[in-house]
């Protein structure tokens, strides 16, 4: 009998060490990774996006609980915990040393203010007699809603492309009393004119943009005037808010001048994380397809500003961090930039294009090259630099006319690819650093010790009334510095 009496006296034991592990769940407490979950600024009627929180069991027993909203949102917030969806969800199991995710959606009813306003809840975990509670906070903001309600194919050769879309009414005027958000593509009908004024703010969905000129009718034509103003700008960016999104490119598409209009204008305006912030198709006349003075392009995935054709002048802007080219003058045209920086460093993927790509030719759809003048490309009084080696291309069919001028500005070029000692290059600072302020941090600032101070020409400056004043409202001076930004 003594050899059983040592493995009875072990199960005894485990027995009653598992015993003395057991609490009740009254005496039990969850932990969070956070206990407050804010949403940035979110459209009324329009879903945030999902957040979620970590409920963690530190304790050596299994614990169960029961999550529900509190309700003071009028429905606001919705919850799923642990892949179960609704407001009060009953006996969830959460192991020892385990955890879970309940994930928080809002939505928010417009109240018919441009203001921010808060609107807040709780999650509420009961254990036992122990109640333990987690801050919801969102900030919502009622707009205007600008909404696809048909849609049209464009066919170019044997692709197709199909834009869904809502047509304004003509001579629409936006102002800044709310947000304007675009779902899809808001058409600009032919004679018609958007006016959009100081202050506006328009914020596109995913796929979203403006058309100037309707591509499904016969005609041509339409207008957009954006009248920003010093201080009080209009801004173009994606519709998410949440600061995940502050810095992401590709979030709408573009602002695409279709063929026919002219005269546009863009004025203190800044255009945020989209694809192509401005393309001006072909236009064919003598009458400017828009002048863009004083605009901030940032963060576009593909191309700052895409001419095509068309005849464009461009005054005190500045074009940075675009995931192919800043500026693309293609397929010939008329193009003047003074007083502009493009500074492309491109921090999420490598970048394989140059900031600036001259051209006068395509490839038609029947394989055939046809070539249209490059009458002229002027960069008067610029900084064009970036991380790569050249900063330039130049695609030149010489059937056609191909004229560029490069005056008093640094430029970043191969010069075993270009010859820089011609008439085409007028006191350019080659290959030097222009010692921006902070690149780490897009601070494109001069700095001190560059280059571009008191390097420019005072004939460029005072050739347009608009470049007396630096993008900031600074008065340049009789030896102006070099880019958008008097030191």
């Amino acid at each position: 009998m003594k050899k059983y009496i040592l493995p009875l006296l072990l199960i005894i034991l485990t027995y009653s060490c598992k015993k003395e592990n057991i609490q009740t769940e009254g005496t039990a407490t969850l932990e969070f990774s956070n206990d407050t979950i804010i949403f940035d600024t979110i459209f009324s009627s329009v879903g945030s996006v999902t957040k979620q929180l970590m409920v963690y069991n530190n304790n050596d027993f299994d614990i169960t609980t029961n999550v529900r909203l509190g309700g003071d949102s009028e429905g606001s917030f919705r919850m799923n915990v642990d892949g179960e969806s609704g407001n009060n969800i009953q006996n969830v199991t959460i192991s020892a040393n385990d955890s879970m995710f309940v994930f928080v959606e809002v939505t928010i009813d417009p109240t018919n203010t441009n203001t921010p306003y808060l609107v807040s809840d709780s999650i509420i975990f009961t254990t036992g007699n122990k109640t333990q509670d987690i801050d919801l906070v969102a900030y919502g903001q009622d707009a205007y809603f600008h909404t696809a309600n048909t849609y049209g194919d464009i066919i170019n050769g044997e692709d197709t492309s199909r834009f869904f879309y809502h047509q304004l009414d003509c001579n629409e005027i936006w102002n800044n009393d709310k947000p304007h958000v675009i779902y899809g593509y808001v058409i600009v009908d032919p004679n018609c004119q958007l006016t959009i004024n100081e202050g506006t703010n328009i914020y596109l969905h995913k796929k979203s943009g403006i058309i100037v000129g309707n591509p499904f009718t016969s005609n041509s034509g339409g207008t957009i005037k954006v009248n920003g103003t010093l201080g009080n700008e209009v801004t173009f960016r994606g519709d998410r808010l949440d600061s995940w999104y502050d810095s992401l490119p590709g979030q709408w598409d573009r602002i695409w001048i279709y063929p026919g209009s002219i005269n546009n204008e863009f004025n203190y305006t800044n255009f945020q994380n989209g694809t192509i912030a401005i393309h001006a198709d072909t236009v064919g006349n003598n009458n400017p397809t828009a002048i863009i003075n004083n605009c901030r392009i940032d963060n576009m995935s593909a191309i700052g500003i895409l001419g095509q054709g068309a005849k464009l002048e461009v005054n005190n802007t500045i074009i940075t961090k675009c995931g192919q080219y800043s500026v693309v003058c293609n397929i010939g045209g008329d193009y003047t930039f003074k007083h502009c920086t493009f500074a492309n460093y491109w921090n999420y993927d490598h970048r394989n294009s140059p900031s600036i790509l001259l051209n006068n030719y395509y490839e038609g759809a029947d394989g055939n090259i046809y070539v249209r003048d490059l009458n002229n490309a002027y960069f008067g009084n610029c900084i064009i630099h970036g991380s790569l080696t050249t900063e330039i291309s130049f695609q030149e069919n010489e059937i056609g006319n191909f004229y560029y001028t490069f005056d008093h500005s640094l430029i970043k070029i191969d010069t075993t690819d270009i010859n820089t000692n011609t008439s085409n290059f007028i006191n350019v600072i080659k290959n030097k650093s222009p010692y921006f302020t902070d690149i780490s941090n897009f601070d494109f600032h001069l700095s001190d010790e560059s280059p571009c101070i008191s390097a420019g020409d005072f004939n460029i400056t005072q050739s347009e009334s608009v470049l007396f004043l630096d993008l900031e409202g600074n008065l340049r001076d009789n030896v102006p510095d070099l880019g958008v930004y008097k030191k």
